[in-house]
């Protein structure tokens, strides 16, 4: 049987010792390179922060397997077993140009099912934290259940690149939803909306791109508060693949899917 509290004690250490690291670099040079274009960064940080944690679970927890976003854990292609889905650093271009507005984001799985949601915003030292069926919370504030909201007093969390001329979704097509909503928020790090989402700080987080180790955590944590979590199109999403994301308040996310998605 899994101890799942005794994973969730040392993921929560990790995690802070991890953020630190991250705090101490500040006053270092970060060597930056470029992953897929020239804004998609990856700093030395982003890897060095990433192999610790390798290191950590290899050592405490071997038979674990990793999926991590700078690609030092394993190659994996089904959701057997336990996994831990590691971002290292959400928001590295925020961490690079401000030196805040980034996250640590970690979801553990076991079969495909989220156990363990952390998302650490570093620099404010703000840990929202989530443990199957116990609730969520902020350091030790536990976050209460998502009030019901209308679509015209909700704030969304969207990029504004989502409702301009893009590849990936009519813009026509969200641009009236920006339109209905009191009002919208970007903040640069996926991790970070949704935890603000299942903080309430936001009502729904709307992406048309994603990747596993950008979502995992916050999965767990906006389905903690009652919250509902899918692709775009109200699909379910899968753990081990990039996605559009929707995750918010049960009746606004509805409302949303039904009315101006699958209208």
């Amino acid at each position: 049987m899994t101890n799942w509290k005794e994973i969730d004690e040392k993921a929560k250490i990790w995690v802070r010792e991890a953020g630190q690291r991250i705090r101490d670099s500040f006053e270092s040079t970060l060597s930056i390179q470029f992953k897929s274009n020239p804004n998609d960064l990856v700093t030395n940080m982003d890897k060095e922060i990433e192999q610790f944690f390798i290191r950590k679970i290899q050592e405490t927890y071997p038979s674990h397997r990793i999926l991590g976003e700078e690609g030092y854990g394993h190659q994996i292609d089904t959701t057997d077993g336990i996994i831990w889905i590691i971002d290292p650093i959400d928001g590295t271009m925020n961490f690079v140009h401000q030196q805040r507005n980034f996250a640590i984001s970690i979801g553990i799985y076991e079969n495909g099912i989220g156990y363990i949601g952390l998302i650490y915003d570093v620099v404010h030292d703000e840990l929202y934290h989530a443990l199957r069926g116990e609730g969520a919370f902020m350091n030790e504030i536990r976050l209460p259940m998502l009030k019901q909201v209308s679509i015209e007093e909700a704030i969304l969390g969207i990029n504004p690149v989502w409702v301009t001329e893009n590849p990936r979704v009519d813009y026509e097509l969200i641009a009236p939803i920006v339109r209905k909503v009191r009002g919208t928020r970007s903040y640069g790090s996926a991790a970070l909306e949704c935890a603000y989402v299942a903080a309430g700080r936001l009502d729904g987080y709307l992406t048309m791109r994603l990747a596993p180790w950008d979502f995992a955590a916050g999965i767990i944590l906006i389905e903690e508060v009652g919250g509902v979590v899918s692709d775009i199109n109200g699909e379910k999403l899968d753990i081990l693949s990039k996605s559009s994301f929707f995750g918010g308040e049960k009746q606004f996310h509805q409302q949303i899917v039904k009315d101006y998605i699958n209208k």
